[in-house]
């Protein structure tokens, strides 16, 4: 993947800065070890997901990454310190591959994403002293390490928005290269470099392989004007941005290029979309590939152990035969071995050596000696070997013949009995194997590759905690305490029932009645929908009192001295109490004016779908929960993830598997 050139980071700076100045740090996240997500809100726009790979790339996303369950210190020490942060500038350091992103909150800060050699984040405080390195570096130079002054990289190249004729001629005069490699080698990089050239080469000709010292005076006149004519477009940020494409190759680039007039063109509104759809589409490729070489790692090893299993069995079984086999040539052969052991028994009485012995049986085998054929070797300790119709025979004479053959027979017992073990083995292995497969089949079904997260357009409704009843009728909730405040402000209408979990921290609710009786079993449901968006579910409460009261009862006038905070009320008046209303929601896909998720109480999710998740209160995180309801729900790839956990209530969740197990059981 290639790594974003000095032209590309100033491009995506200057985007940036006009984006992301004045938006509000949210949460970061660690997707990768060298991927930092930082996520921003923008006024009037929202969610802005900005990706900073160090060593390659710099640019907003719509493509979420998968985190880990546990984030590592990095954004957590970026969460701490920043988050609710404003940005007040984003831009790049000289022309060099390094954004400095400073925003403030209370007091400056300072994110230094370095992307040239492997890359780096690093955290500033306001007086350019580093808090934490994504990674510690210490070189001859520079020691990026925490509690230390951070050093920008040594400048080097020029700036070609501001190089002037005079310093150009000067740099190609220091130079002891050709025109093209000192260019590149000046921050420009090969691609433009070349595009300069040949730029340049429509009014007088330069080859690019011509020495620097050895460029004319027009030379270099016309070459200064191709830099300027084609940087003078990003410095009036009249860009182009675009893929291009050719064979096997292909490039991101903010400008129309010569080099690239014959590539298929696909133009971007902005250099970060570009940039979005060249990088995410190769990381994306790759994430499938790298969990699948992950699990082939685990089968790998089963297959591994099987196979060295398998040969040991193998070997058992050689084993069991030659030693049957060689028992039996040593009885067969009897006369003719004991007649062997009997001269090497002698020739030691009469105080011959093993090694004597030996040259002696040697030499008759030589001579023709018929007892002596079978003579192969004898050690130092007077174990012969002996060769009986090309099968070798280990003899030991100190032994007689049936127990230099029961040797072999006790050897092949002794592999037979190692043969069950083996085969018991095997057969464990192969089902860890198959399980593993089985397991690696499933989780590649599931692989989470990130799709493109394109902003819908929600009805009025899904702006809020929403969920239809089983009776067919509309009941709404505030997300917070400017949606609290439109409840009843904007969504109350007379007709309509007010509702609220008699706790602090709930959303308000109300019943959409439409000319609908209230009955029962719609105050029931529209109580567990308050009681399971409130405080209550966070705190692992299983039921929770809810109150309901007539509109005109809602007042935003506080008592006389009190004040009420935005998304609160005055009740005035008898309240209506719905007691225990059940803490546990249902999550479906519906067709309520098109097929939408709706999170709501069983009943009403039961009612209006066949696949859904029952929730209750629990110790799962929301990105955990909501992938396990993502595969257990999602409609023709219908949803997100982030669909998901908008629909969610604030705090941790558990899927009610004993609920789903009486379900199955029910059915039967």
């Amino acid at each position: 993947m290639k790594s974003m050139s000095n032209v590309d980071i100033y491009t995506i700076s200057d985007e940036l800065n006009n984006l992301l100045k004045g938006a509000r740090v949210d949460k970061s996240f660690q997707p990768t070890k060298d991927i930092v997500v930082m996520r921003f809100h923008v006024p009037g726009t929202g969610r802005v997901d900005l990706v900073m790979q160090c060593g390659f790339r710099i640019h907003t996303s719509q493509y979420p990454l998968e985190n880990p369950t546990t984030p590592p210190t990095f954004p957590m020490l970026l969460r701490k310190r920043v988050k609710g942060a404003h940005v007040e500038s984003i831009k790049q350091h000289n022309f060099d591959r390094v954004v400095e992103i400073r925003v403030k909150k209370d007091q400056y800060y300072t994110i230094i994403v370095e992307l040239f050699d492997k890359g780096n984040i690093i955290l500033l405080d306001d007086e350019n002293n580093i808090i934490l390195p994504l990674k510690r570096k210490q070189l001859s130079s520079r020691d990026i390490s925490s509690k230390r002054e951070y050093a920008f990289p040594e400048e080097r190249g020029i700036n070609p928005i501001t190089v002037t004729e005079g310093e150009l001629k000067e740099v190609f005069e220091n130079a002891d290269s050709d025109v093209v490699r000192t260019l590149a080698m000046n921050g420009l990089g090969s691609l433009y470099a070349e595009e300069i050239i040949e730029r340049a080469n429509e009014k007088v000709e330069v080859d690019k392989n011509t020495p620097t010292n050895e460029l004319s005076d027009e030379q270099i006149s016309e070459i200064y004007k191709a830099l300027k004519e084609l940087f003078d477009n990003l410095k009036n940020g009249e860009i182009k941005p675009q893929i291009v494409k050719k064979d096997s190759k292909e490039d991101v680039i903010p400008l129309d290029l010569v080099k690239y007039q014959e590539f298929e063109k696909t133009y971007f509104t902005n250099f970060n979309e570009a940039c979005d759809e060249f990088y995410s589409k190769k990381v994306n490729t790759t994430i499938k590939d790298v969990k699948e070489a992950a699990w082939n790692k685990k089968v790998n090893k089963f297959e591994k152990r099987l196979k060295l299993q398998q040969e040991t069995l193998d070997n058992f079984a050689r084993t069991i035969e030659d030693s049957q086999h060689k028992g039996e040539v040593i009885y067969s052969n009897y006369p003719t071995i004991e007649n062997i052991i009997n001269v090497v028994n002698s020739a030691r009485g009469k105080d011959y050596s093993y090694s004597e012995i030996g040259k002696i049986l040697k030499k008759a085998k030589k001579e023709g000696m018929a007892e002596a054929q079978i003579y192969e070797s004898i050690d130092k300790m007077g174990v012969l070997t002996l060769d009986i119709d090309d099968t070798k025979l280990v003899i030991d004479p100190k032994l007689t013949i049936p127990e230099n053959a029961e040797t072999y027979y006790e050897k092949a017992k002794k592999a037979k009995r190692k043969t069950k073990g083996a085969l018991i083995a095997i057969e464990n292995t192969k089902k860890q194997l198959e399980d593993i497969k089985s397991k690696k089949e499933i989780a590649m079904e599931h692989v989470s590759v990130p799709r493109k997260r394109v902003k819908k357009n929600l009805k009025w409704y899904e702006k809020l905690r929403w969920f239809i009843s089983s009776d067919d009728v509309l009941v709404v909730g505030g997300r917070d305490a400017n949606s609290n405040e439109d409840i009843v402000k904007k969504y109350l209408d007379p007709n309509d029932i007010y509702l609220h979990a008699d706790i602090h921290g709930a959303s308000s609710t109300a019943i959409k009645l439409n000319g609908t009786e209230l009955n029962d079993n719609l105050l029931k449901e529209s109580g567990e929908f308050a009681a399971s968006f409130s405080s209550a579910w966070s705190m692992g409460f299983t039921t929770q009192d809810v109150f309901w009261v007539h509109p005109d009862q809602v007042s935003k006038t506080p008592e006389a001295g009190e004040f009420l905070a935005k998304g609160s009320f005055v009740i005035r008046g008898h309240r209506n109490y719905i007691r225990g209303a059940r803490v546990k929601l249902a999550v479906g896909i519906v067709d309520y004016e098109g097929k939408r998720i709706m999170a709501g109480p069983i009943e009403a999710v039961e009612a209006h779908c066949d696949n859904y998740v029952v929730l209750k209160p629990g110790f799962t995180k929301k990105e955990a929960i909501a992938k396990k309801i993502l595969h257990k729900i999602n409609e023709d790839d219908l949803l997100t993830l982030d669909d998901i956990i908008r629909v969610l209530p604030s705090g941790k969740c558990d899927i009610d598997e004993d609920y789903h197990q009486r379900k199955k059981y029910e059915k039967y």
